[in-house]
């Protein structure tokens, strides 16, 4: 039940934070609506099979994953020996919190990291499901969310549904 309850919160938090972004760029949501009116014309309904036709939207999606992760702090590692990073040393046991949301806002990866700028997206195949380390809001390895490919699903389709 609490996989359930997770879910809906973080899937609706991010439909919103990508509403919230389109509303603030108006040019950018009628990008994505005339990509939308454009496969489906006015009267359609959107299906999963839809999102594939859609890029520019899921550019939108990503980029509001980017600089909005459902949990900006992922779930918690616990280093097995002592592990240097970045001239640190981590003791064995000790716990490691990797920030999402300092990682989707890192100007050393991102050109102008606090703006809303989904077209960085439309030339590049990062993606989100954990292989891409630039973009991971499910986390990553053996400890990635195990309702990312339904949280995936959901937010193009509300999102595209919202939108069209």
């Amino acid at each position: 039940m609490d996989l359930f309850v997770a879910g809906t919160d973080t899937i609706s938090s991010t439909v919103e934070w990508a509403m919230a972004e389109l509303l603030s760029n108006p040019e950018k949501m009628a990008k994505a609506q005339k990509e939308i009116r454009g496969v489906l014309g006015n009267e359609g309904i959107v299906q999963e099979s839809d999102i594939s036709k859609f890029p520019y939207l899921q550019s939108i999606v990503k980029e509001t994953f980017r600089l909005h992760p459902p949990a900006p702090l992922l779930v918690p590692h616990k280093a097995a020996t002592d592990v240097e990073i970045c001239g640190f040393i981590l003791p064995e046991n000790s716990q490691a919190l990797v920030n999402a949301w300092a990682i989707g806002r890192d100007p050393s990866t991102w050109s102008n990291p606090n703006a809303f700028m989904p077209e960085r997206f439309l030339e590049c195949d990062i993606d989100v499901k954990g292989r891409d380390f630039e973009l991971i809001p499910f986390g990553v390895g053996r400890r990635i969310c195990p309702g990312m490919p339904l949280a995936h699903r959901m937010v193009h389709l509300m999102l595209a549904s919202l939108l069209h």
